[in-house]
């Protein structure tokens, strides 16, 4: 009987370690599931300033993909999860962050998308602090990015647009970071 407790003890232990990856000091899991779609983990990085780890990002795709391109252009369900691991993000660093990475995104062209990044942006008026985990989740069905705080849903914001200004700001030609980039394509 100890032994079937002890083989169940470490089946049980196995499967919840290889059910979730580490990226310096935050753990992702391995897939997720939103609105009944699930995804795989495509890759994860974590973003650096200087020599300190400031948050770790995991992107989460149905089918794997090392094409940014085919990821930005998708009309297909994903999550981007961003686990912050520094206290040195704070909301107005993140909010200013946000704002422009929005601008790089669109090559200063924001005027289409101001009221949704404004709206976006609204959804972080309360602090920032380590270990908060944010998804921003792409929604086909509904063509819009649904924004969760620590399981908490924030907002909506319609439109395949912003998607795709939203998920540039990491994925695109001048990315936040070449390294976060490089994880979430898994090409590191």
């Amino acid at each position: 009987m100890k032994k079937i407790i002890l083989l169940l003890i470490a089946i049980v232990s196995l499967s919840t370690t290889t059910a979730q990856i580490r990226v310096g000091k935050a753990i992702l899991p391995y897939e997720e599931s939103f609105e009944g779609i699930d995804l795989k983990l495509n890759g994860a990085g974590m973003r650096k300033v200087l020599w300190i780890d400031m948050y770790a990002g995991g992107l989460y795709l149905q089918k794997k993909s090392k094409d940014s391109r085919v990821i930005l252009d998708a009309n297909e369900t994903m999550v981007m999860k961003l686990n912050i691991v520094s206290g040195f993000v704070t909301q107005k660093k993140f909010i200013k962050a946000a704002r422009d990475g929005f601008y790089k995104a669109t090559f200063g062209n924001t005027k289409a998308l101001d009221a949704r990044i404004n709206k976006f942006i609204n959804f972080f008026n309360q602090p920032i602090v380590k270990n908060d985990v944010f998804d921003l989740v792409y929604v086909k069905d509904i063509e819009s990015v649904k924004a969760f705080k620590n399981g908490k849903e924030l907002g909506v914001i319609e439109g395949r647009d912003f998607k795709y200004a939203l998920f540039k700001i990491w994925l695109g030609d001048e990315p936040a970071s070449e390294e976060i980039k490089n994880g979430m394509l898994g090409i590191q």
